[in-house]
């Protein structure tokens, strides 16, 4: 949950960030999906695909979309995406951006979360860590913020996006990968407004 006197924006994108943290750290149960079929739509970009989400929800059995979770991010040897920075940026996993982030994190006060078994750089970890800054959970300046977006998201977290929008193991996640895809759009562009008008 957000703290205390946070405006509206700010408490919207830390949900956001939550969802696609909750989304990506652990297939969604029942009641998940459930509470998702609820969520309402608008006629902005964003909008409709909370709108498709919530249809992909509606739909989805739990069962079918715990295998699709595990075919995705899991799988025999490995899913078919790999949600780390590391892997997206580099090709490899346990690489430079990990080290970066672990940089970061530290001067940031930031420690992994009790019961994260994967490394830090997991796009479902860095989402947490995004909402929690939105949210005020965690003290961070606008341009901690910021330069955390810049080094540790923007690089990859879109095109991951897009790829799990179009992974062959895909259903219900699909709607999931066009959020994330279009949030992440929607910060960039905010970051960006935000350093051309400090400059």
């Amino acid at each position: 949950m957000p703290a205390a006197g946070i405006d509206e924006v700010d408490a919207a994108r830390s949900d956001e960030y939550a969802l696609l943290s909750s989304l990506l750290l652990r297939t969604p149960d029942a009641e998940i999906l459930s509470r998702l079929a609820r969520l309402e739509g608008s006629e902005t970009p964003l909008g409709r695909t909370h709108a498709a989400l919530a249809t992909a929800a509606a739909t989805a059995d739990a069962k079918r979309v715990e295998r699709e979770y595990f075919s995705l991010f899991i799988g025999v040897g490995r899913g078919e995406l790999l949600p780390y920075a590391s892997y997206y940026m580099t090709g490899f996993l346990n690489e430079r951006p990990l080290a970066r982030l672990r940089g970061d994190m530290m001067r940031l006060g930031l420690e992994r979360a009790d019961g994260h078994p994967d490394p830090e750089d997991h796009l479902g970890s860095l989402c947490e860590i995004m909402s929690g800054f939105a949210g005020g959970i965690f003290e961070a300046s606008p341009g901690d913020e910021a330069g955390f977006f810049s080094r540790h998201l923007a690089p990859w977290a879109g095109r991951f996006f897009g790829d799990l929008e179009k992974a062959q193991a895909a259903n219900f996640y699909k709607a999931v990968g066009a959020v994330g895809r279009t949030f992440m759009e929607i910060e960039a562009e905010g970051f960006a407004m935000e350093t051309r008008r400090s400059a």
